[in-house]
Protein backbone atom coordinates (compact mmCIF):
# COMPACT_ATOMS: atom_id res chain seq x y z
CA UNK A 1 0.00 0.00 0.00
CA UNK A 2 1.49 3.38 -1.11
CA UNK A 3 -0.04 6.10 1.21
CA UNK A 4 0.70 10.36 1.49
CA UNK A 5 2.27 11.22 4.93
CA UNK A 6 3.61 14.02 7.01
CA UNK A 7 6.17 12.61 8.83
CA UNK A 8 9.54 14.55 8.95
CA UNK A 9 11.29 14.44 5.61
CA UNK A 10 14.37 11.55 5.54
CA UNK A 11 17.75 12.78 4.28
CA UNK A 12 15.72 16.09 4.08
CA UNK A 13 13.57 14.91 1.25
CA UNK A 14 9.85 14.01 1.27
CA UNK A 15 8.74 12.01 -0.50
CA UNK A 16 12.04 9.98 0.35
CA UNK A 17 13.24 6.73 -2.10
CA UNK A 18 15.01 6.01 1.14
CA UNK A 19 11.89 5.16 2.64
CA UNK A 20 10.43 3.07 -0.45
CA UNK A 21 13.22 0.90 -1.12
CA UNK A 22 13.13 -0.04 2.57
CA UNK A 23 9.90 -1.16 1.92
CA UNK A 24 10.67 -2.72 -1.10
CA UNK A 25 13.38 -4.39 0.76
CA UNK A 26 11.23 -5.58 3.74
CA UNK A 27 8.58 -6.98 1.81
CA UNK A 28 10.13 -8.23 -1.72
CA UNK A 29 13.49 -9.21 -1.26
CA UNK A 30 14.48 -11.45 -3.98
CA UNK A 31 12.20 -10.39 -6.43
CA UNK A 32 12.91 -6.98 -7.22
CA UNK A 33 14.97 -5.31 -9.70
CA UNK A 34 16.28 -1.66 -8.68
CA UNK A 35 16.60 1.01 -10.66
CA UNK A 36 18.38 4.33 -9.25
CA UNK A 37 18.74 7.07 -11.84
CA UNK A 38 20.37 10.93 -10.62
CA UNK A 39 18.83 11.16 -7.65
CA UNK A 40 19.55 13.54 -4.35
CA UNK A 41 22.22 13.80 -2.33
CA UNK A 42 22.21 10.40 -0.20
CA UNK A 43 18.96 9.72 -1.02
CA UNK A 44 18.03 5.97 -1.16
CA UNK A 45 21.84 4.70 -0.80
CA UNK A 46 21.10 2.94 2.17
CA UNK A 47 17.47 1.93 1.31
CA UNK A 48 19.21 0.35 -1.80
CA UNK A 49 21.73 -1.09 0.13
CA UNK A 50 19.12 -3.02 2.50
CA UNK A 51 17.18 -4.14 -1.24
CA UNK A 52 20.84 -5.76 -2.41
CA UNK A 53 21.19 -7.48 1.24
CA UNK A 54 17.72 -8.65 0.69
CA UNK A 55 18.55 -10.01 -2.72
CA UNK A 56 17.52 -7.59 -5.07
CA UNK A 57 19.82 -6.58 -8.17
CA UNK A 58 20.53 -3.22 -8.65
CA UNK A 59 21.03 -0.80 -11.26
CA UNK A 60 22.39 2.74 -11.42
CA UNK A 61 23.14 5.08 -14.21
CA UNK A 62 26.77 5.80 -15.07
CA UNK A 63 28.61 8.92 -14.22
CA UNK A 64 28.84 9.92 -17.51
CA UNK A 65 25.29 10.60 -18.24
CA UNK A 66 24.19 11.75 -14.50
CA UNK A 67 23.30 14.47 -13.81
CA UNK A 68 24.39 14.68 -10.47
CA UNK A 69 27.42 12.31 -10.18
CA UNK A 70 27.81 12.74 -5.99
CA UNK A 71 24.58 10.84 -5.76
CA UNK A 72 25.82 7.77 -8.29
CA UNK A 73 29.03 7.20 -6.17
CA UNK A 74 27.17 7.39 -2.78
CA UNK A 75 25.06 4.71 -3.89
CA UNK A 76 28.56 2.29 -5.49
CA UNK A 77 30.21 2.99 -2.13
CA UNK A 78 27.81 1.58 0.35
CA UNK A 79 27.93 -1.12 -1.80
CA UNK A 80 24.46 -1.08 -3.08
CA UNK A 81 24.71 -1.06 -7.05
CA UNK A 82 25.40 -4.59 -9.10
CA UNK A 83 25.78 -2.82 -12.13
CA UNK A 84 26.38 0.83 -13.61
CA UNK A 85 24.43 1.25 -16.81
CA UNK A 86 24.21 4.66 -18.91
CA UNK A 87 20.93 5.76 -19.19
CA UNK A 88 20.26 5.08 -22.87
CA UNK A 89 20.97 1.32 -22.38
CA UNK A 90 19.15 1.32 -19.19
CA UNK A 91 15.32 -0.40 -20.02
CA UNK A 92 17.45 -3.20 -22.61
CA UNK A 93 19.63 -3.67 -19.11
CA UNK A 94 16.76 -4.36 -17.05
CA UNK A 95 15.00 -6.32 -19.57
CA UNK A 96 17.85 -8.70 -20.51
CA UNK A 97 17.78 -8.88 -16.15
CA UNK A 98 14.31 -9.81 -15.71
CA UNK A 99 14.63 -12.29 -18.70
CA UNK A 100 17.36 -13.78 -17.68
CA UNK A 101 16.02 -14.39 -14.28
CA UNK A 102 13.10 -16.38 -16.00
CA UNK A 103 10.29 -12.73 -15.57
CA UNK A 104 9.59 -12.84 -18.66
CA UNK A 105 9.82 -14.87 -21.96
CA UNK A 106 11.90 -14.67 -24.22
CA UNK A 107 9.72 -12.97 -26.87
CA UNK A 108 9.83 -9.95 -25.47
Amino acid sequence: MTELSQSPPVNHHRPSVEVLFRSVAQNAGKNVIGVMLTGMGKDGAIGMLEMRQAGSYNFAQDEATCVCMACRVKRVLVGAVDEIVPIQDMAQKVLQKIISSGGLSNRV
